[in-house]
């Protein structure tokens, strides 16, 4: 298990930013917070043996905190842990017991393989699904890849957690957040019993 750094990198900040910036041109445009004056305090869970062994960067984690950074977003614990299920499920348990994170994303381990075990420890600590945010993933992605059909990602509700499986490479989590950036605000909103009001468009 390793704990990794929040902050965002400079490089991928402003390479996020200017494609936003040409937005016509970008192969990943992240949209736009509808509630840009609350930020969400979210941690990233990095599911990878090599990235644990510390044979192989981070890249996935870090692209998880740039793409938030870019839409507003605050990262408020990182960390590095093997495919491993019971410590999956456990540091899941551990981050959703913590009422100032509001959400998880996991990056990696949604795949066939046999130590792809990220939606099972997943299942394992949720309370219900969500299962119209990798739904839309998968259909958004599937026109970029036809890998995507293969992704076994799960989203669903801890406590008043929001946890969100992304896939493990740096532009599938990019594209991934793209799909779904937009509703985030609102859906941990909802689940925290702080808005009762009208959807955003």
């Amino acid at each position: 298990m390793t704990t990794t750094h929040c902050k965002a990198s400079n490089d991928n900040r402003a390479a996020i930013t200017l494609r936003l910036k040409q937005s016509q041109t970008s192969t990943i445009q992240l949209p736009v917070s509808s509630h840009p004056k609350r930020p969400i305090s979210f941690a990233v869970l990095t599911s990878s043996d090599s990235v644990a062994r510390g044979t192989r960067d981070d890249a996935g984690g870090q692209a998880a905190v740039d793409a938030m950074d870019a839409l507003g977003h605050q990262c408020i614990a990182r960390q590095v842990v093997s495919d491993d299920a019971d410590i999956l499920a456990q540091q899941l348990h551990q981050w959703s017991d913590d009422s100032r994170i509001q959400l998880i994303l996991t990056t990696g381990g949604t795949g066939l393989g046999p130590r792809d075990v990220t939606p099972e420890a997943t299942g394992r600590v949720i309370s219900y699904e969500v299962p119209g945010i990798t739904e839309a993933m998968r259909a958004e992605t599937l026109a970029k890849t036809r890998m995507a059909m293969l992704s076994r990602a799960m989203a669903g509700v801890c406590n008043a957690t929001l946890i969100i499986n992304l896939p493990g490479s740096p532009k599938g989590v990019g594209e991934c957040i793209e799909v779904i950036g937009d509703v985030l605000p609102h859906a941990v909103e909802i689940i925290a019993g702080k808005d009762r009001g009208q959807h955003p468009n």
